[in-house]
């Protein structure tokens, strides 16, 4: 390799050459910025990219670029990275054909691939040509690019490997690599994995335990297996890297438990600095369930000897289900209060669909303390299938977009800078306001207003048009029209936003008008003596743009419509609907033709198509309560939110008699019910977040012929949103995120705008467009207050 030292130092720290190498021929390999010949014209014998998937019976190799040249790029933003970029060639006359062409059909020119350890990057040959192979990170673990380079001689093949070698030392060390050695490049050559040396089994369950609540949750006897080659636990450019077992604390283990369920598994720790899984090393991951407790679960990972770590089963967890690479990844906080991100890897497909199914069903079972086989089995298939990481219907397959931005920005700090300061100083508060937080934001429809609820106060902010607010007036000391004080509990828009709806903590059984012109309440409206009102929504998506008058309320177990202009109660008596069980409903939405979705705090939703009738489809609960719902204009989908996750659901029936129709309208087959689709933080960077995770109620944006195209939420410090397109192709975890000093109360799209979100903090009130959300890394999220832990702290039973 010493042989091209030289010639490598002369453009390699060149600042003005941003493309280092580059292969095109078999005669050339150029050192500047264009690839052209001694008579001006583009070199022709090109090489070829594509990508193979071995095992792949369907596509084991595919043709990406069938001409295409390979170069090694300097990254101008941050230095010591560069990238792999492989681009298609045209010839002169395709060129020319190629401007006529639409924009979607020429968008795919070029793939780039940041150049670093995890490509597990090797040289070889195919038909005898040389060819340059490295791993799709975006893959299978067994799927990779395979370039080759069609006529290139040895020597220009070596010295394009050298570089490759270069760019990955000078990544990996943050230094030049002008002082490097062949030996150094050393460790940078990829060797195939030796096989992992089969782990002891595990004893079998003592005979005479007693069988615990769940008979759905089998034991089995763990087999000594050997273990596939590791890979990310989540399709990411972060890698699972195999590092030496981590010398972790060791416990006794318990004596009063039942083990339910036991696999051999291979175990990693999320670590915060290098930004990757790191492997522990093979242990036994374990289901037990308390002796002295019918529901608590509790998740080991042991020798079979000695306990390492016990999680006990909630959703502060954030369990996350990976088909693809057969793990499944969690957080976990210490005593310490440090959150942490735990993966396993397990050798077969049978060893990760049993322990994902008892899994799911010990956490269903922790959450409702009753045993999961009280459900019926069309319910249990619904609970089960949320796991399921498929895509959702009607969506054609496409590539994942490049992910190489992502790589970049995890080490760039610089880049990730908050712009909250200018932004805070819009939607400053009035020394009169620095009472109480901040607890409620609503959005106007008509009047370019957005209303921030503050103690028994109520802040008016402006619309700037440049993505800002600014604070334009209070409505202070909210009170009855009988002048009893009180702090609004929820607050809805009315009437093209010249009235205000507020729910009083104090008074169940009213609603109270608020004029927006005069800044008071002006009327009572009595619902029922016997029936609080608990939730309200407009009688359609876009009523509070129009007249319309009469507006939709439950309480816990009753569906009901409130008409203001009745004398008396303005409970309308013939669209009164009571349920006989406890719904313990928490949150209804309506379509644009008025149809509703009420949820529950049991987790369960109900869909209607009027007031006063049955529902005509009942999704069961997957376990945690619905603290709020919200549904696009057309009906098709409903975004659920809970504590730790959004949960998503296609009404549209699939099959069977009504297929076409939608949920609403008609009752799914018991057979086909919807399959529910989390849309959660990856457990890796809510190990960055630092807190755990609460999510405020997800909305779509909305605007009238406008479609939903995002979903946004918030927790803590940050603002969250989904790009909906995204998730509709079974992408759930692609989302962006902004952290702010203060703590996001409430968040929501300007209405009419899917680009613009109001957010309300603790104390401040702004706006942020979309755009300025970033992908999630450990900048963005944890800024430059990283920190990890050298120990693990165990939670001993």
């Amino acid at each position: 390799m010493n042989i091209f030292k030289s010639l490598i130092g002369k453009v390699w720290q060149d600042p003005n050459a941003a493309e280092v190498v580059k292969i095109s021929t078999g005669a050339d390999l150029c050192l500047c910025s264009r690839v052209r010949t001694s008579d001006n014209h583009t070199l022709h014998h090109l090489g070829q990219l594509y990508l193979v998937r071995p095992g792949n019976i369907r596509s084991s190799r595919e043709c990406i670029y069938n001409e295409a040249m390979a170069t090694i790029r300097r990254v101008a933003t941050l230095e010591h990275n560069f990238q792999l970029v492989v681009t298609k060639v045209y010839d002169e006359g395709d060129q020319e054909l190629l401007e006529d062409e639409d924009e979607n059909e020429i968008a795919d020119e070029e793939r780039s691939f940041l150049i670093s350890e995890e490509l597990e990057f090797r040289t070889s040959s195919t038909d005898d040509e040389p060819a340059f192979l490295w791993r799709d990170l975006n893959g299978d673990v067994d799927e990779f690019f395979e370039f080759v380079a069609t006529g290139t001689n040895a020597p220009t093949a070596a010295y394009f490997e050298t570089c490759m070698y270069r760019a990955m030392y000078e990544r990996k060390y943050k230094r030049s690599a002008d002082q490097a050695t062949d030996k150094d490049f050393e460790e940078f050559l990829w060797h195939a994995p030796a096989p992992k040396p089969k782990a002891k089994s595990t004893p079998r369950k003592k005979a005479g335990a007693k069988p615990g609540p769940s008979q759905e949750v089998a034991t089995s006897p763990t087999k000594a297996v050997e273990m596939p080659v590791p890979a990310p636990a989540e399709p990411t450019p972060a890698a699972v890297q195999e590092q030496p077992s981590t010398a972790l604390p060791m416990l006794p283990m318990p004596n009063n438990v039942e083990t339910l369920l036991s696999k051999e598994s291979m175990l990693y720790r999320w670590n915060m600095d290098a930004a990757e899984f790191r492997s522990q090393g093979v242990f036994i991951a374990s289901i037990v369930r308390r002796t002295d407790s019918a529901f608590h679960y509790i998740l080991v990972l042991h020798n079979g000897e000695h306990l390492l770590l016990s999680h006990d089963f909630s959703s502060e967890m954030n369990p996350k289900w990976t088909h693809k690479m057969l793990s499944i990844t969690w957080n976990h906080a210490g005593a310490d209060g440090v959150w942490d991100g735990w993966c396993l890897r397990f050798a077969s497909e049978e060893d990760y669909s049993e322990m994902c199914n008892a899994f799911i069903k010990c956490m269903w079972e922790t959450l409702h303390q009753v045993p999961f086989g009280k459900m019926k089995e069309d319910e249990q298939r619904y609970v089960m299938s949320s796991s399921e990481d498929v895509e959702m219907k009607d969506v054609s397959e496409e590539d994942e977009e490049d992910e190489v931005a992502d790589e970049l920005e995890i080490d760039k700090e610089s880049d990730e800078e908050d712009d909250h300061v200018q932004e805070d100083e819009d939607g400053a508060l009035p020394p009169a306001l620095k009472g109480d937080r901040n607890s409620q934001l609503t959005v106007g429809y008509k009047g370019d207003r957005s209303y921030v609820v503050r103690g028994n106060n109520i802040g008016v902010f402006s619309h700037t048009g440049d993505s800002g607010v600014k604070y334009y007036a209070t409505m202070t000391n909210v009170a009855t029209p009988k002048g009893k004080g009180f702090k609004p509990r929820n607050v809805m828009l009315h009437d093209q936003d010249t009235k205000m709806i507020l729910m009083n903590p104090a008074d169940s059984s009213s609603l109270f008008n608020l004029d927006i012109e005069r800044g008071k309440v002006v009327e009572e409206w009595k619902v029922h003596e016997d029936i609080p009102v608990l939730n309200i929504a407009p009688d359609n998506k876009f009523a509070q743009t129009t007249r319309e008058q009469t507006i939709v309320g439950t309480s816990s177990n009753a569906l009901f419509r409130v008409d203001p202009r009745i004398s008396g109660n303005k409970l309308v008596d013939s669209q009164y609907k009571q349920y006989v069980s406890k719904n313990k409903f928490s949150g209804v939405t309506t379509t644009k033709d008025g149809k509703l979705a009420v949820a529950s705090e049991k987790g369960d939703i109900r869909l209607f198509d009027s007031i006063g009738k049955n529902a005509k489809t009942a999704l069961p609960p997957l376990g945690d309560p619905i603290i709020g719902i919200d549904v696009t204009a057309d009906g098709r989908y409903i975004v659920a939110t809970t504590k730790t996750y959004l949960l998503l659901i296609d009404t549209l029936i699939g099959e069977g008699r009504y297929a076409g129709q939608l949920g609403f309208d008609r009752s799914f087959p018991a057979n086909a019910k919807p399959m529910p689709r989390r849309l959660q933080l990856r457990p890796d960077h809510v190990a960055y977040m630092k807190h755990n995770i609460s999510f405020s109620p997800a909305r779509f944006n909305q605007g009238e012929g406008q479609e939903e195209n995002a979903i946004v939420t918030s927790t803590g410090q940050f603002v969250i949103a989904w790009d909906f397109a995204k998730v509709k192709k079974g992408y759930l975890d692609r989302y962006e995120i902004k952290k702010y000093e203060d703590h996001v109360v409430q968040d929501n799209f300007k209405f009419g705008d899917d680009k613009e979100i109001i957010v309300a903090l603790d104390n401040n009130v702004l706006a942020v467009n979309k755009s300025k959300l970033k992908k999630p890394t450990r900048y963005s999220l944890a800024g430059n207050n990283l920190s990890t832990r050298s120990n693990i702290v165990n939670a001993p039973y």
